[in-house]
């Protein structure tokens, strides 16, 4: 579809409200999707960093009382 002009681009022919609804539903979704997945992924790893620092520390206690 071609546009006279960038207010007619805007307008999309009528359609601008669900049109430009549906990309502001997809992209905010998508973005929530992605700041999601990073906290998970941070907090994974913390819990892994905490995981190996506490065996560590097992380690080192059994390693002291023998």
């Amino acid at each position: 579809m071609q546009f006279d002009s960038f207010s007619d681009f805007i307008n999309m022919g009528g359609y601008a409200f669900y049109v430009w609804l549906a990309y502001g539903v997809t992209f905010a979704s998508l973005g929530i999707l992605v700041i999601h997945s990073m906290g998970q992924k941070r907090k994974v790893l913390t819990e892994i960093a905490k995981k190996i620092q506490r065996e560590e520390r097992l380690k080192e206690n059994r390693s002291n009382k023998s």
